[in-house]
């Protein structure tokens, strides 16, 4: 069979530099930083006091408070990021057919504040077993692709991807799959996340995995840097809607750019450390430069995964020099989490996101907080530090790993006829 081409036509983001794609947008040419003091409960007693929350955030002004008690914080990040999308897809939605119309989301853990505020009033109690009949519904992460479709009548695939931190690209992976097979016309797709709360910065501490740089939140998040001690937690949510080329094409639709392929490994190593040689990375981005038809020297800009923590940045770096030899020297590498945080599950979206407007717009988003050379990284290498760069940017690749050693790649095209 002929596969078909898969164009991106619309984008919506709630992060925590931004609560729309264009605030978003200009928060990382900024080089803004995301992170501040924990607002959403008493850190004091915590190792990591602050995180990457979503601002200014209010979801009466997006949908009605009743409808809105039914879903987590990541289901409503979810809904608002989509509706921005759709809006800016200018999809008809009283004219295609919902039949051709999927969602694939992705979510690393869901409702994890529901879970934690459901055991604790169960705890406090008698040990009569009440619980809110809407429990179940709204921690699990499938509800947040449930509520979407029923939201806009999408009756087409509709599932949601749980592969930790690479849940996102996972979702935008398999929408780009299905779209090619033919087995929808339009994919709503992309990620969300809501785990700050008192169980996420209290699991993430517990495993030594976040930065504890309470005295400056704004630069803790440091990817590359000699100094960096952990990433920092963030929360929100991407969305991109996928079409097929010819009816993108057909409805007039503004491309933002074409998805040519990807990759999906595992390290089968550990369950939270990279591999120490980084084999599942390295192999994961010539995955997905072969299925992408793509020779490593035609990447201009790579979003790496680049969390901030000790193991993980080297070991990606490597991967990159061993997959793009002397080329990774004229790519630009950057890491958008040294602004937003770490969005868990949502990290591949908006990272999908900026890989996005690089191309559209030409200009690469930085990687801030950079103080120190670390000395295990070649300094040759264009890591994009502190300030954008304006480049034009053809062909970008974003990388996305995820807790139990799940790698995905993903490639996205300057669009042409």
């Amino acid at each position: 069979m002929t596969l078909k081409r898969v164009v991106v036509t619309g984008l919506g983001a709630l992060t925590p530099i931004g609560n729309t794609l264009p605030e978003y947008w200009n928060g990382l040419k900024a080089g803004k930083s995301g992170a501040a003091p924990i607002t959403r409960f008493d850190a004091s007693l915590y190792k990591t006091k602050f995180a990457c929350e979503v601002k200014n955030f209010d979801i009466g002004n997006f949908m009605d408070r009743k409808e809105a008690r039914k879903m987590d914080p990541f289901a409503q990040y979810a809904m608002v990021a989509v509706d921005e999308a759709i809006k800016d897809s200018n999809l008809p939605l009283a004219e295609v057919n919902p039949d051709r119309v999927g969602v694939i989301w992705g979510s690393g853990i869901g409702g994890l504040l529901t879970f934690q505020e459901e055991v604790k009033t169960y705890a406090k109690g008698d040990g009569t077993p009440r619980f809110n009949p809407f429990f179940i519904p709204k921690m699990i992460p499938d509800l947040s692709a449930g509520h979407i479709s029923i939201k806009y009548g999408f009756r087409g695939p509709n599932f949601v991807t749980v592969s930790a931190c690479a849940s996102s690209t996972n979702a935008i992976y398999d929408a780009f799959t299905y779209l090619r097979l033919g087995k929808a016309d339009v994919i709503v797709s992309g990620g969300s996340e809501a785990a700050v709360c008192e169980a996420g910065v209290g699991g993430f501490n517990a495993m030594r995995a976040l930065s504890e740089r309470n005295d400056s939140p704004e630069t803790a998040s440091r990817p590359y840097d000699k100094d960096r001690d952990g990433f920092v937690l963030g929360e929100g949510a991407g969305a991109l809607i996928l079409e097929e080329y010819e009816h993108a094409v057909k409805r007039g639709a503004r491309i933002y750019g074409e998805v040519l392929g990807g990759g999906m490994t595992a390290d089968a190593y550990h369950i939270t450390a990279p591999h120490p040689e980084g084999a599942g990375i390295t192999r994961v981005m010539y995955n997905a430069l072969e299925e992408a038809g793509v020779k490593p020297e035609q990447i201009d800009y790579i979003n790496t995964h680049g969390t901030s923590t000790p193991l993980g940045d080297i070991g990606e770096i490597r991967a990159i020099q061993k997959v793009f030899g002397s080329h990774a020297y004229n790519l630009n590498i950057s890491s958008t989490k040294s602004m937003t945080g770490h969005l868990l599950g949502a990290a591949g979206a908006i990272e999908s996101i900026a890989c996005l407007m690089a191309i559209d717009q030409s200009i690469i988003p930085p990687t801030i907080n950079h103080y120190t050379d670390d000395p295990g990284l070649d300094p040759k290498l264009n890591l994009t530090f502190n300030e954008a760069q304006h480049r034009n940017v053809d062909v970008a690749l974003s990388n996305t790993f995820g807790f139990g050693g799940h790698n995905f790649s993903i490639i996205f095209k300057k669009f042409k006829a």
